[in-house]
């Protein structure tokens, strides 16, 4: 595969200072070039890079771009995929589970098992689960406070974490006692360092072959019980394969990237002192400011790669059929063609009753499916916790907030608060 670009030098996406500060770096790139080659790691050939917020859309909404490469007709193309798993340590009998995913999959494939977990994550259904999310935020904050060490604690380990994973695991049928599991495996699949990555793989699928076991043994009301039903009853709907790749699916997204939401969003509140006080005095300005801290420091800053099955214009460059692209969400939710001073955080930006102008979850197709979850457990968390600490304030200087480099997501390693 023969891919040219304007002679810009190839973006490396792991670079330290692009890690450190994306936001700075992806502006500099977007106005540059809209479309650059850039290069992740595990894999040497390059990837284009689409930065510009209506290109971005554009990729994402458009069909000819799809997310599994044997979908590229009459062309031998790499799925790159592959290669980063290799480079991360997981064992390729393992690969399949991480590569065949809902999130990997398109067309007839991707609606079919997009459809069979939907009715969970509809707007009716999240309503109804909000009773419940209000109740497990009041237990962990009241965990939160009695574990703090002269009045400093951990969101992130002690909040921001343990409420989603909490949530989804009540939802698909994970039993409490094997939830702080699921926060070690999580680490795991996120290090860089390949051992981990691979041994956190092979835990989670045989803890969910194992639970699979057993629920069918004793059913319950959850969806991993509805599950288990369609792939016994249909089977033509539902693999074996695709049932454990579903729960790993569904419990892994369903909680770490909520995490670092709330995790990115109670740092940038308590830095924002004049953005909080409007909060506070304005709490029905919530569901607006979840959605603005979503753009303005969402945990997801790029999306996983698409294949062009036809050369097709993006950014000012053909991208030849095969070729692999990548969004840059983080660029697009920071792209000033669309957001008027976007480095300035405006918790009353988003407009009440329009739809998200956002990307912070994805678009089109791939839309995240538990995006109406995500912010709700955002909306009662920050509410939550400004109102059960009217005193609430960062416990370290702001520089000295660590983050984990982490290519493609923006998380803090701990958040250290006075209560």
């Amino acid at each position: 595969m023969s891919m040219t670009g304007s002679g810009a030098e190839i973006v490396d996406l792991m670079d330290p200072a692009l890690l450190s500060d994306p936001f700075g770096g992806f502006a500099r790139i977007r106005e540059e070039s809209p479309t650059v080659l850039g290069k992740i790691f595990g894999v040497e050939a390059p990837i284009w890079i689409v930065t510009r917020y209506d290109d971005i859309k554009a990729v994402l909404s458009d069909q000819r771009f799809v997310n599994n490469p044997a979908n590229v007709p009459g062309a031998d193309t790499e799925n790159l995929r592959v290669k980063i798993l290799k480079s991360r340590g997981i064992p390729d009998e393992y690969a399949p589970y991480v590569l065949d995913t809902m999130l990997d999959t398109d067309g007839t494939d991707h609606v079919r098992l997009r459809r069979l977990v939907s009715r969970a994550f509809t707007a009716r259904r999240v309503a109804e689960m909000r009773p419940r999310v209000e109740e497990i935020t009041e237990e962990l904050l009241d965990r939160l406070e009695e574990s703090a060490v002269d009045g400093v604690a951990d969101v992130i380990d002690g909040f921001a974490y343990p409420l989603p994973i909490t949530v989804i695991c009540e939802l698909v049928g994970v039993p409490e006692e094997d939830r702080p599991q699921w926060r070690d495996w999580g680490k795991g699949l996120t290090s860089m360092k390949p051992q981990d990555a691979g041994d956190a793989l092979v835990g989670m699928i045989e803890y969910i072959e194992a639970l699979v076991a057993r629920r069918r043994a004793e059913p319950a009301g959850d969806l991993l019980t509805e599950l288990i039903r369609v792939h016994e009853e249909e089977s033509d709907r539902l693999s074996d394969t695709e049932l454990t790749t579903m729960v790993l699916t569904l419990v892994f997204a369903g909680h770490e990237t909520t995490a670092h939401l709330i995790g990115n969003g109670t740092a940038a509140l308590l830095t924002h002192p004049a953005q909080l006080a409007l909060l506070r005095a304005e709490p029905e300005l919530m569901p607006r400011a979840v959605h603005e801290l979503m753009r303005w420091c969402g945990p997801v800053q790029m999306t996983r790669t698409r294949y062009a099955t036809e050369d097709i214009e993006i950014g000012g460059v053909t991208v030849r059929r095969g070729e692999p692209v990548m969004a840059i969400l983080v660029s697009a939710n920071h792209d000033p063609r669309e957001f008027d001073g976007p480095e300035r955080l405006d918790l009353a930006r988003e407009q009440e009753g329009r739809k998200e102008t956002h990307v912070g979850f994805g678009h089109g197709l791939h839309y995240c499916l538990g995006a109406a979850l995500a912010r709700q457990e955002g909306e009662v968390a920050f509410a939550a916790l400004l109102r059960r600490f009217p005193g609430l304030a960062l416990a370290v200087p702001p520089q000295d907030l660590e983050r984990e480099p982490v290519p493609g997501t923006w998380r803090l390693a701990r958040l250290p608060v006075r209560l």
